[in-house]
C-alpha cells in the first residue's frame, strides 16, 4: 500500500466497482513499478482477490523517481474519484510537500482542481513552515518562471486620455534612458580613475573624453609662390599624429569619445586618425567662421569638429544635443571658439577630459576648461607635460 495516497472508497463506490468487475472484468490495467509496487489500482486488486481472481491486466512503468511515482499515483486516481473539498485539500497538500517547486497552476492541472485552491493550500503550508517559499517555480513544460508575476496596471485608455498616456510613457523612457546613461557614466569614470597620469608623459587609459586640435602640416596655398601661410608652431605629419594616441599609448579609456578638429581638405585624414586612435567616426560639427578665407578649390569659411566613439560611450540625451552648425568669427591664430569646449562640458559634466595641443595658461580666466575636470597635453603644453 506504499502508493495508496487517496482515501478509501465509499461503500457505494466499492460496490459499483465490484459489480463492474464481475460483469466485465478489469477494464483499466493496474499500474506497477519495476519492483512490483502498485501505483494505481489498489481497489481493483483488492476486489479481484476477494473474488478469487488471480489474473488482471497489468502495466509496468520503469525508470520513475520516488517523487514521480507518487505524483503519477495521484494523477491517475484523482480523475476517477469523487472527492470532498477536504479530501482534495489533503491531496493537494501531499503533492505540495512532494513537489514544492512545481507551480500552483501545474499542480492544479495534474490533480484536476482549481489553481486558486492550490495557491491557498501552498500559502498555509509555507506559513506553517511545512514547505519552503520559492521565488521561482517550474511549470509542467519544465520552464522556470517567477512565482509571482507583475500585476497588470496599464490598460488601453479612452481616446481622450491617449495623449496623457503617451506623455507618461515618454517620461518613463526618458527616466530609464537617463538611469542607463548614469550607470555607464559611473562605470567609465571608475575605469578612468585607474588610468595612469604622470607629468611629462602621455596619460594612459585615463580619460573618457579627448578634445584635439592637431598641428596638421598644411599645403602651400599658392603654387606660384609655394607660400605656406601662418604656421606658428611645428607641424606633425599624418603618421606621427596617428601614432600619438594609438593602441596601448592611448590616453582614452575603453569607452570614450573623441572630438577632433580638421580643415575641410583634411576630412579623410581626420577620419583615418580617429580609426588609428581606436574610434569609429560618428558625425561632425561645423564651425562657420562667417568671414571667408583663402583656398585652392574653394575659399574656406568653416572647419569641422569630427566626433568619434568607441565602446559603450553614451550619446547625448535627446533634447540636449547641439546644433550641427555654430557661427562665430574667428579669434587668434588657430584658436577655436570656447563654445565647443562649453558644449562638451555641458553634455558630460561628470567626466574627465583631456585636451591635446593646448595649455591651461593660454585660456581666459573664465574659460570653462579651468574648472578642474580638464587636463592638457601637447606641444603648447610644454614639451609633453600634462597639467590641469
Amino acid at each position: 500500500m506504499k502508493y495508496q495516497l487517496l482515501p478509501p472508497l465509499s461503500d457505494d463506490d466499492r460496490a459499483a466497482l465490484e459489480a463492474s468487475i464481475v460483469a466485465h472484468g478489469v477494464l483499466v490495467p493496474v499500474e506497477y513499478d519495476e519492483d512490483g509496487n502498485i501505483l494505481d489500482g489498489h481497489n481493483r486488486v483488492a476486489i479481484c482477490e476477494s473474488l478469487g481472481l488471480v489474473d488482471w491486466p497489468r502495466f509496468v512503468r520503469k525508470g520513475l523517481a520516488e517523487e514521480e511515482k507518487r505524483t503519477l499515483a495521484r494523477e491517475l486516481n484523482v480523475s476517477r474519484r469523487h472527492l470532498t473539498a477536504a479530501q482534495k485539500r489533503d491531496l493537494i497538500a501531499d503533492q505540495l510537500r512532494d513537489t514544492p517547486s512545481i507551480s500552483s497552476r501545474a499542480i492544479a492541472q495534474m490533480l484536476a482542481v482549481d489553481h486558486k485552491t492550490v495557491a491557498k493550500v501552498r500559502k498555509s503550508l509555507v506559513a506553517g513552515g511545512e514547505i519552503p517559499h520559492h521565488e521561482e517555480v517550474e511549470g509542467r513544460d519544465g520552464v522556470v518562471q517567477p512565482a509571482r508575476k507583475p500585476i497588470r496596471t496599464a490598460f488601453l485608455p479612452e481616446p481622450d486620455n491617449a495623449r496623457e498616456l503617451m506623455a507618461t510613457a515618454k517620461s518613463i523612457r526618458d527616466r530609464q534612458r537617463e538611469h542607463g546613461r548614469r550607470v555607464r557614466t559611473d562605470l567609465i569614470n571608475e575605469i578612468a580613475a585607474r588610468g595612469t597620469v604622470e607629468a611629462g608623459t602621455m596619460p594612459v587609459a585615463a580619460y573618457p573624453i579627448l578634445y584635439a586640435d592637431p598641428p596638421w602640416a598644411q599645403e602651400a596655398w599658392s603654387d606660384e609662390t609655394g607660400q605656406d601661410r601662418g604656421l606658428m608652431y611645428p607641424a606633425m605629419d599624418l603618421d606621427a599624429i596617428k601614432k600619438l594616441c594609438a593602441g596601448k599609448t592611448s590616453p582614452a579609456t575603453r569607452d570614450a569619445v573623441c572630438f577632433l578638429w580638421v580643415t575641410a581638405n583634411r576630412t579623410d585624414d581626420g577620419v583615418d586618425v580617429l580609426r588609428a586612435w581606436g574610434f569609429d567616426f560618428v558625425t561632425c560639427l561645423i564651425w562657420d567662421k562667417i568671414d571667408i578665407g583663402m583656398g585652392r578649390w574653394v575659399r574656406d569659411r568653416h572647419e569641422l569638429l569630427l566626433i568619434g566613439k568607441r565602446g559603450d560611450f553614451p550619446a547625448p540625451l535627446p533634447g540636449t544635443q547641439a546644433a550641427s552648425v555654430h557661427a562665430e568669427k574667428k579669434g587668434g591664430h588657430s584658436a577655436k571658439p570656447c563654445f565647443f569646449a562649453e558644449m562638451i562640458e555641458r553634455l558630460y559634466p561628470d567626466m574627465r577630459k583631456l585636451e591635446l595641443f593646448q595649455r591651461e595658461a593660454s585660456l581666459a580666466p573664465d574659460d570653462v576648461r579651468r574648472n578642474g575636470s580638464w587636463s592638457f597635453w601637447g606641444f603648447e603644453a610644454g614639451e609633453g607635460a600634462s597639467d590641469g
